[in-house]
């Protein structure tokens, strides 16, 4: 069969300066599904974040396309227009995992959840005209079975530079959407497989996919240390809370070659991490920076506007607390309560959501009414958060902060802040 991998956008975030652009890489989605598609299939992908276009009038047996919340819409229009000309369309993905029964209005067939079983067994239903209308993952995928990415490159695609280690995120935030994919049941590939698939990978940096590695210590200080000898550098993400009482794992990540941990502070306001079940404890903030740095290591800082306890004064004091932590880089997004969260049962149920347009499910917009403010106030305090702290003065401070002289941590602090600069200026419009 003919297979077209689609990544559809919404449009409005393609530009010259989207740092999508500069490398077009496979997606790390279609390069575990690609890994698990036998090899007879002849298969292309289109990624619409890079400017690519969908050809309709190209033959394929079969459409896949992978769909978050933000480019639902999209997704199903390019899905309809395949299937008025009798092409088969399968959806999976964020979106479709939590409203299942919408996406199949627009598809022959949904994936729900992982697909690391149900993606050859509808090939081969397909392949035997025994396709169903649904393929659902009902218990987690055992990681043994959790193949290596697809590392070939596939026409003007390069290999993608993500590894996944471990899969499942048992905390269950309440505005993180990972549970309708991945679940809550923590799982660990074996250790072995995941060096094997980082030593085949030819570049020497790479990212790790993982909601967070750290939720088993043990598990990762073993990684870590297999790593030492590897001569790679990566960036993963981490627990705050996790971070500060293991500072041997710090130091394992440095000498494992880890270049940043990306944290997800979220809030400095204990209330708002409470009302969403955010395990962080603020005061635990600083002190975990300071740990890390010690070590020569970056973080990056997730910061998230729009929580109930939040009020016109949080973004002002949140900053400065930023600029006190000495954050090598940080994101700024607006709480986004997409369809099979928590939050967004709660805002549906309490009349609060302003749109079901999927399209405005982006973290730079505002689809719900805030509680202690308006809705033009929290996306333009978020905006000019977002736009003082990535004024050029800014980034040049932060990326020379501490006189520090290792080339290597320069040149990694000077990309995360160009490449966020980038897509924040992108999404905000500044």
């Amino acid at each position: 069969m003919k297979i077209l991998f689609v990544f559809p956008s919404t449009g409005r975030n393609i530009s010259s300066l989207n740092p999508w652009k500069l490398i077009k890489r496979v997606p790390f989605t279609f390069a575990q599904l690609i890994a698990l598609t036998p090899k007879h299939h002849e298969i292309q992908v289109v990624d619409e974040r890079y400017g690519d276009k969908v050809d309709f009038n190209k033959h394929y047996d079969l459409v896949a396309i992978t769909c978050l919340t933000m480019y639902a819409n999209r997704a199903y229009e390019i899905a309809d227009a395949f299937r008025k000309k009798g092409v088969i369309v399968v959806i999976g993905g964020y979106h479709p995992s939590a409203l299942p029964n919408e996406a199949k209005q627009h598809a022959d067939s949904v994936v729900i959840g992982e697909a690391e079983e149900t993606w050859p067994r509808l090939l081969k239903d397909l392949e035997n005209n025994r396709l169903k209308p649904f393929y659902k993952q009902e218990t987690p995928v055992d990681p043994r079975l959790i193949p290596p990415a697809y590392r070939g490159r596939i026409e003007k695609y390069y290999p993608v530079l993500d590894v996944q280690a471990t899969r499942g995120c048992p905390f269950k935030c309440e505005f993180c959407a990972i549970q309708n994919v991945e679940g809550s049941r923590y799982r660990k590939r074996p250790i072995n497989d995941v060096i094997n698939e980082i030593k085949s990978l030819k570049n020497t940096f790479f990212s790790f996919s993982d909601p967070s590695l750290t939720i088993d210590v043990e598990y990762t200080k073993q990684l870590f240390h297999e790593m030492k000898t590897l001569g790679k550098r990566f960036i993963c993400h981490g627990n705050v809370n996790v971070l500060n009482e293991n500072e041997e794992l710090i130091k394992l990540s440095k000498e494992a070659g880890c270049q940043a941990w990306f944290i997800g502070f979220e809030s400095i306001n204990q209330e708002s991490l409470n009302s969403v079940k955010k395990k962080n404890k603020v005061e635990y903030y600083e002190g975990t920076v300071k740990k890390i740095r010690k070590y020569g290591v970056g973080v990056k800082g997730l910061f998230m506007f729009g929580f109930d306890a939040d009020t016109i004064s949080s973004f002002s004091t949140t900053l400065k607390f930023i600029n006190k932590m000495r954050l090598d880089v940080s994101y700024f997004s607006v709480l986004t309560p997409f369809p099979g969260t928590p939050v967004f049962k709660r805002f549906d149920e309490e009349g609060r959501l302003l749109t079901k347009n999927w399209s405005e499910y982006s973290f730079n917009n505002v689809v719900f009414k805030p509680k202690n403010m308006t809705r033009e106030e929290l996306y333009n305090n978020t905006r000019a958060v977002a736009k003082e702290y990535y004024s050029y003065s800014n980034m040049l401070k932060r990326t020379i902060d501490n006189g520090n002289l290792d080339f290597t941590r320069f040149k990694t602090k000077l990309e995360l802040n160009i490449l966020d600069w980038l897509s924040i200026k992108n999404e905000f419009g500044f």
